[in-house]
């Protein structure tokens, strides 16, 4: 979306690439959240990607795009969810890509505006853009999680293959100091997690065009200096915007690669939580 030469820098609403683009991101993401919560998913003015890439190429992070059209409209539909839906209940906020950048915005500044909400976090789930060291040193009402069940703390990764990392090429969603909590052993150190630890990741059967979980051996190990996952995961890095991801970037698979490991942590921070209360 937003990829040609004259595309506008948003999305309207009703712009069809973005339209089938959320109905593909339920199926393959937010789907991950369904079996413990009731998941809600605003439209929102998108930034396009080549705004996106020029943008994060002129100042070194893409979220100077989304920071005002894009922010906007999540803030109002975060407005609309808490006045009319949540009823007090402890809710988990989460993202992939753009939506992680924006909810770096919100948890900076929605969630200091709004502290009555932002205790009754459970957890975010920043997934396929960077939380780095300098964004918590300058926000130190936020933590990063530690472990598999801590509450109230942000959980991030960006996926890569070896030649991303060996090459220690560009990748507009990896920050300088950027960290990882890693989403098979839910350590942040760099211990080896081993497919063997995996307990499902989502693919497309090409035959049925439906989605299954398979064993596609996706590994994970923190890089630590560069604050990534890497895997072997048996899959196709991403093809289009190589100039933005680097030639072997696995953001398409942030989720899908580890998809029935988030929904089991989902599910254990949420029980810590409620332990609590």
């Amino acid at each position: 979306m937003g990829t040609n030469e004259g595309d506008s820098d948003f999305a309207p609403l009703d712009n069809t690439d973005m339209l089938e683009g959320v109905e593909f991101d339920h199926k393959t993401m937010a789907s991950a959240y369904e079996d413990a919560t009731n998941v809600f998913m605003p439209y929102y003015r998108q930034a396009g990607f080549k705004y996106a890439s020029e943008t994060g190429k002129k100042t070194g992070d893409p979220r100077e795009a989304f920071a005002a059209t894009p922010y906007n409209d999540i803030t109002a539909a975060l407005d609309y969810y808490f006045e009319n839906y949540n009823d007090g209940r402890p809710f988990i906020i989460a993202g992939h890509s753009q939506g992680s950048g924006i909810i770096s915005l919100v948890l900076k500044d929605y969630f200091r505006e709004h502290p009555e909400y932002y205790e009754r976090m459970i957890a975010a789930y920043v997934i396929g853009f960077s939380i780095t060291k300098d964004y918590l040193e300058a926000n130190p009402h936020l933590k990063f999680a530690d472990g598999e069940s801590d509450t109230g703390v942000i959980i991030s990764w960006n996926t890569e293959g070896p030649e991303n990392v060996e090459g220690n090429v560009w990748n507009g969603v990896v920050l300088p100091g950027a960290i990882s909590i890693n989403p098979l052993n839910w350590k942040r150190d760099d211990t080896y997690a081993p497919a063997s630890e995996n307990l499902g990741s989502l693919v497309l059967n090409e035959e049925t065009d439906e989605t299954e979980i398979a064993d596609i051996g996706a590994d994970a190990q923190i890089i630590l200096d560069r604050g990534v996952i890497l895997t072997n995961a048996d899959s196709e890095p991403m093809t289009e915007g190589i100039d933005f991801f680097g030639p072997q970037s696995f953001h398409n698979g942030d989720y899908t690669f580890y998809y029935n490991n988030i929904k089991a942590n989902v599910a254990k921070r949420i029980a810590a939580y409620m332990a609590g209360e």
